[in-house]
């Protein structure tokens, strides 16, 4: 489909992306546009400019937790920042000025190279646009397809905004009740699957339905040789210093958990420790947050953070002890508690994120696709795009082949094993 004329309307003297002051129609330094069917753009790097309209639009869009304000401006504040990525906030306007979609993008660089990407883009389990309630009554997938043409040749008009290529990965096949519109792009499936539980109003049906008689049993019969330890108790975190403790001891019993595995510490990357410590106690991320603990006498037994958004809650993080305790379960009865949390409190839905772990699909009704989009925009963006797209086919094919994803992660757990011993022998 041919590209529609853009005619690109800019102030004289504009600043810099990253001084960009409003993403409104009147805003300092924002590149601006009128597309087709009068929907108006507006291109921003300034995340405080940009937060009062984007905190009041995720209060009624369709869209995930992933893509509220707060999680994406503690993610670029602790992770983005420093890395030097750029925030690329494209908000769309009805003609009446109502909010039509909110797009959390960024621009960072790959071997030299100019990338466009979500926002959040490697801690968000789903990469997705915000939109209104009425995007698709309102604007079909070749109307969003000529946006998305006309918002692409206006960027790469502008040299503060001109990207090589995009990899836009985790993109979910809908938005809320919305197809997602970006999987109308030429995508391809993601390595891993989405996994959810539609919750009821009971929590005993719940788990009744869920369980078999005899699993039923074993967890009772576990979780009685665990109260011989000490009396057992599920928390939930509610002030800031024990929320920091209780993500500490968290993040100590994964980096135990990463190592037997043999998988990269997670928390040793820039900037993650610090992200997800902001998160658990900032007064304003809280009420989003979940943190929790199950406690055997004085020993915190199992832990994790969870977020809550909408009608769902949302499986970030947990751990559980490595010792004696182990052996009965306490990671699966924390999980039983935390889903027993989730009905009392109304939530309608529990979202494991993305991953396809057996302990997942016992308890999930609701499975879902991600989808990935690689396509280079300038010819120096070619060679990147196609390794990527080589790298994803041949992951996805040795995750979803079963003896193949065995094999790896035999091979993982192994290399893992020799790492330490070198460690410790070089002690």
């Amino acid at each position: 489909m041919g590209a529609m004329p853009l005619r690109a309307v800019k102030e004289a003297s504009a600043p810099k992306v990253a001084d960009a002051g409003d993403a409104g129609d009147a805003g300092r330094g924002v590149r601006r546009g009128q597309l087709p069917d009068r929907v108006r753009i507006s291109i921003t790097s300034d995340l405080a400019a940009v937060e009062p309209d984007w905190r009041r639009f995720q209060e009624f869009a369709d869209c995930t937790v992933f893509q509220t304000f707060g999680w994406l401006a503690a993610w670029q504040k602790h992770i983005g920042a420093p890395r030097g990525i750029k925030p690329v906030i494209v908000v769309g306007r009805f003609a009446d000025g109502g909010m039509a979609f909110l797009l959390p993008f960024c621009l960072d660089r790959h071997a030299g190279l100019r990338r466009l990407r979500w926002l959040g883009h490697d801690l968000c389990d789903y990469n997705a646009p915000l939109l209104a309630p009425e995007f698709s009554q309102r604007i079909a997938p070749d109307r969003f397809a000529t946006i998305w043409q006309i918002l692409q040749a206006q960027m790469q008009s502008d040299p503060l905004l001109r990207h090589d290529w995009i990899d836009f990965a985790k993109m979910p096949q809908h938005v809320g009740a919305q197809v997602n519109p970006f999987t109308h792009l030429e995508v391809t499936l993601n390595a891993s699957g989405v996994h959810l539980a539609r919750l009821g109003d009971d929590w005993e049906k719940f788990y009744v339905a869920k369980r078999s008689s005899a699993t039923r049993r074993r967890d009772r019969a576990k979780r009685a040789n665990m109260a011989k330890h000490g009396e057992i108790r599920f928390l939930t975190v509610t002030n800031a210093d024990a929320a920091r403790r209780t993500f500490e001891t968290l993040m100590e019993q994964k980096q135990r958990s990463f190592a037997r595995k043999g998988i990269p510490d997670l928390f040793e990357r820039v900037g993650y420790r610090d992200f997800f410590l902001d998160l658990a106690t900032n007064p304003a991320t809280r009420p989003m947050v979940h943190v929790a603990r199950t406690e055997v006498g004085a020993t915190c037994a199992a832990a994790n953070l969870g977020l809550i958004f909408g009608d769902t809650y949302y499986h970030v993080l947990s751990s559980y002890i490595d010792n004696e305790l182990s052996n009965y379960g306490p990671g699966s009865l924390h999980l039983r508690e935390m889903m027993a949390y989730a009905i009392g409190r109304g939530l309608k839905s529990f979202d494991f994120t993305i991953g396809d772990e057996p302990y997942k699909l016992e308890w999930s009704d609701t499975d879902l696709h991600l989808y990935d989009f690689l396509a280079a925009v300038t010819w120096r963006g070619v060679p990147a795009a196609l390794t990527f797209r080589l790298f994803r086919r041949i992951k996805r094919t040795i995750k979803q082949t079963p003896w193949l994803w065995r094999l790896a992660e035999d091979v993982r757990s192994r290399l893992g094993s020799l790492s330490r011993s070198v460690l410790r022998r070089r002690a």
